[in-house]
């Protein structure tokens, strides 16, 4: 199997790329959408999940974890 690549290209003073339709699928990402750049060790990611929200969403699911059974109580 061929690994994607994607080519930068002169699009006016700035450089772009043309994503396959493959790619935008399995990211479920369409035209308008924002997209995320993360650095990391081994260069650059790329996704439509903001890295904030996600923190903020695994610091949500430890304090559920954590204090399950006083949110429990106060649910009822």
């Amino acid at each position: 199997m061929q690994m994607p690549f994607m080519k930068l290209m002169k699009t006016g003073d700035t450089l772009s790329t043309i994503w396959s339709k493959d790619i935008l699928a399995r990211m479920n990402v369409k035209e308008g959408d924002e997209l995320y750049i993360i650095e990391t060790d081994g260069g650059v990611m790329v996704t439509p999940f903001d890295p904030k929200l996600l923190k903020s969403e695994e610091t949500a699911k430890k304090i559920m974890d954590r204090d399950r059974d006083a949110l429990k109580e106060l649910a009822d």
